[in-house]
This record gives structure tokens, sequence and C-alpha cells, in this order.
């Protein structure tokens, strides 16, 4: 290799300021830097797509390698590899996958739409570290790439990636958020509180029940997580560039994959129809779109018990929220829900990153999709934020939240209370309580007292509790 000017590299931002070497592709020589693992190809990319400064997701890299792991081990069985060559591959590649060297990877998320500068790149680093172990030169094509494309290898890497991510971050933190919900709701299952409907008043329910609903929405999210992680395990691996296996044995594809699924702990199957895998983003969106559910799910629990939480005087009050940190630069003393306020952020990126990975579809052409690399980021960030959020959710709001007592408080001033009275004397003579409650400030139990409704039996229809479960008295007739 011959040492050059960093200069003469032109726009690249990985050469500046230091030694370079040359390196050669299809394209002809180029200077890269002189410590750099990569080579030309990827160096190109760098002087290509100076746009964001954002790399691809760690684990997408590691998903990557570990499919070109698969891939060398495959190859050497079928004897598409020399054993020696492929076993140097793979060790490399598994330490390319342990983060072993992040820094080797530089090229931005918007960049090629098929992915193929981060495969050359995982290519070219692989290629190298392999070769050094080796002590003689590995080529990034036709070797590391043996059997290969872009075509499939990128939307398998993003498949895997997301699923693996679901898998060990994103089930944990949802598991966590509902038992911490599920312990609230047995916590709170003795305190009756108004509920309401349209933000206006209606009948008891238990604040123990309102929790136990949360807590079933996050259990119907982790529902949704593992829906979503089964349509990102069918990998569109061995379609290579159009989806027909051009350049492949005919086992690779069902070997790769049945290797995939112990590297990664998951069942990875391979994909029913190659040239409808590799050729849309349809697996990530249904994905995402359980992801964008689980998102606005915790939207709906989170803006709850921030409206539950508001006051502490003048609002609802009828939780305590755990107080995490001054609210206010000019307010002393004032505490606001920040921990609900992030997630609630979260969500809005999560929506934001559906409506992304939606459009991505547009670039779903002929055999090929070509916007992955963005949808790969997109959906790794939407679980990565979900999983992060959720937990801190959990941890620094939710075990810590208190009833207070102005909700048990405000149920005998309820004017719903009415309602228990509909079926003993009607509909129609149970709205003119409510309304008449409202006009004098009275409350439905004196008024109905009034009516010469027995106490006792006033007392049984007006038990809060006794109206937080099924139960009918009857009598009214309709009358």
């Amino acid at each position: 290799m011959t040492s050059v000017d960093a200069g003469k590299v032109g726009g690249s931002a990985a050469g500046a300021g230091g030694a370079t070497r040359v390196e050669r592709d299809s394209m002809g020589e180029l200077a890269v830097p002189a410590d750099a693992l990569y080579g030309a190809t990827t160096q190109r990319a760098v002087m290509n797509f100076p746009i964001s400064g954002q790399p691809m997701p760690r684990g997408f890299i590691r998903a990557l390698a570990l499919v070109k792991r698969a891939a060398a081990e495959t190859n050497a069985d079928l004897g598409v590899l020399p054993r020696d060559v492929a076993a140097a591959i793979a060790e490399a590649a598994q330490a390319v996958a342990d983060g072993a060297h992040d820094e080797a990877f530089p090229i931005d998320v918007y960049q090629t739409g098929s992915g193929t500068s981060t495969n050359m790149n995982a290519n070219e680093v692989i290629a190298h570290l392999a070769g050094e172990r080796l002590g003689r030169p590995v080529h990034p094509n036709d070797q590391v790439n043996a059997g290969q494309s872009s075509n499939d290898n990128i939307p398998t890497a993003m498949q895997l990636a997301a699923a693996m991510a679901i898998e060990a971050d994103l089930l944990p933190a949802l598991e966590t958020l509902r038992a911490a919900l599920s312990d609230k709701a047995a916590e709170f299952h003795d305190v009756v509180k108004t509920g309401r409907t349209h933000l206006q008043d209606a009948t008891p329910i238990r604040l123990g029940q309102e929790f136990e609903g949360y807590a079933g929405q996050v259990a119907d999210s982790i529902r949704r997580a593992r829906a979503a992680e089964e349509e990102l395990l069918a990998v569109p691996l061995g379609g290579t560039a159009v989806g027909t296996g051009i350049n492949t044995h005919p086992e690779y594809a069902a070997r790769t994959v049945t290797r995939l699924a112990g590297l990664t702990g998951l069942p990875v199957r391979e994909t029913e129809s190659h040239f409808h895998a590799q050729a849309t983003l349809d697996a990530v969106i249904a994905a995402h779109g359980g992801l964008r559910a689980i998102a606005l799910s915790l939207w709906k629990v989170g803006s709850d018990l921030r409206l539950m939480g508001m006051g502490p005087r003048a609002g609802l009050g009828e939780i305590a929220l755990p107080e995490t940190q001054p609210g206010s630069s000019i307010m002393p003393g004032k505490v606001n829900p920040v921990i609900i306020e992030s997630m609630l952020m979260v969500v809005a990126r999560v929506v934001g990153n559906d409506a992304t990975i939606a459009f991505s579809q547009t670039g779903s052409l002929l055999e090929l999709n070509v916007m992955m690399p963005v949808a790969a980021a997109a959906i790794l960030e939407s679980v990565e934020l979900l999983a992060a959020s959720a937990s801190n959710f959990a941890e620094r709001c939710v075990r810590d939240i208190r009833a207070t007592g102005r909700g048990p408080a405000l149920v005998e001033q309820g004017l719903m209370l009415a309602t228990a009275l509909a079926p003993v004397i009607g509909y129609d003579e149970a709205a003119k309580l409510a309304k008449e409650a409202l006009k004098s400030g009275r409350t439905i139990r004196a008024l109905a007292l009034e009516r010469g409704i027995a106490p006792d039996e006033l007392d049984r229809i007006l038990d809060p509790a006794r109206m937080t479960a099924p139960g009918y008295e009857g009598g009214a007739g309709g009358g």
C-alpha cells in the first residue's frame, strides 16, 4: 500500500488530518485512512453521503455480522469456501457482532437505498480482519459475500435486529410495567372514586379497576410485541439479487437460516416467497404497526395518570405522582409529571417513525425496496425508545404512585349516583333528581330521602362499592 496526502481524499471526513493508504475497488483506486479496517467502497460511501452524521444502529450492524458468520459457516459445509477461510470470516464476523469494531462502520443512515454501502462496509471490515487472522488476503465480495446480495442481506439484518431488540429489550420492559400496574391495581382495590366518560362525571369505579385496565392494555401490548416479532422472523435471506437465489447453493438459504436461529435464539425461518420479501417492506410495516399500537397504549396510560394527578390543590388530585425533580425555574415548589412527559415524547417519535416506515414502502419498485436503511433505523429506534421509556415509567413513576383521599371524598357529591336509582324509580325520574341536585347543590341521597325512599334501602342502593360491580335493583317497571 502507498501512503498519500490525506487532502487528496477530497470530501472524506474519515481521512481528514491523517495518513492514508491506497485501496482499490471495481471503480479504481482511492485513498482511505491508514488505520481503517474498511476499504475503497466504504470510503466512497463516506464521501458520498455526508448527510446526518448518524451511522447505522449498533443492533443492525450486529445482525448483519451474524448473517455474515452464518453464511460463511454454511458455505464451508457446502464446499463453497475453504474451511480455514470460512473459519476466519466467522471469527471476524463474530467480533464485529460483539461490538469490537463499531468505529469501522461510519456510513450514514441516509445512503444507498438498498443498504449496499453498509453491506460492503461489513464485507471489507470482515475481510480485513479475517485476512489478518489467516495471514493472506480474503476477498470482500468473492468470499465474505459468497452466496449473498445486499438485496437479501440488508432486509434480513433489519428484521433480525428488530426481532432481537423486541425479545431482549421491549418484552422485558413491558412485563416490568405490566407487573407494576397490576401491583397498583391490587393496592388500590378498596379506593372507590368517581368514574368519568367524556371527561364528565360518571358512575363510581374503583381506582384499582382503572389500574387493572392499564395493566390489561400493557398485557395486550406484550401480545402485540410478540406478534410483531413473529412478522419479522420470516427472512428473505437466500434470494440474492432479485429473489431467484442466483449464485447460491440450493441448500444455502435453509442451512443459513437454521444457523441464524441458533445464533439468535429466535425461531428464524425462511420466507415462503423471496420475491415478495425483499421487494417490499410489508413485514416491517406490519411489525411497526404493532409498535405504534403499543406506543399509543402507553399514551393512554400516561395521559390518564397525568389527569388524575392534576393539582395538587386545583386539579383532580386523586393520585399523587412521585416527585422526581423541581418543575419550574420561576415557581418555587412546583413539581411536574416529567417521567410521563418524557414517555409521551417517545410516543410522538414512534408515531413519526411509523409514518417514515409506511412512506418507505414507496421505495418498493419491481424487485427491490430502496429505502431500507432509513426503515431499519426507524424501527430500531422505536423499539429502543419504547423499551427504555416503558421501563423508566414503571420504575420512576408507577411504583411510587399514591392514592389520595380526594377521589373517595367526591363520590357522595356525584350526580351520576342517580344511575343506581334508575331501575327503582325509572330513568326519567332519576334524571330529574340529577338535574335538581346540580341546580340546588344538594346530594342525590338527600333528594331521594325526600322522595320517600327508605334510608336503609337507600344506603344499600347508593353504596358506592356496590356500584363498581354488576347488579340490578329492578322494580321500576319503566315508570
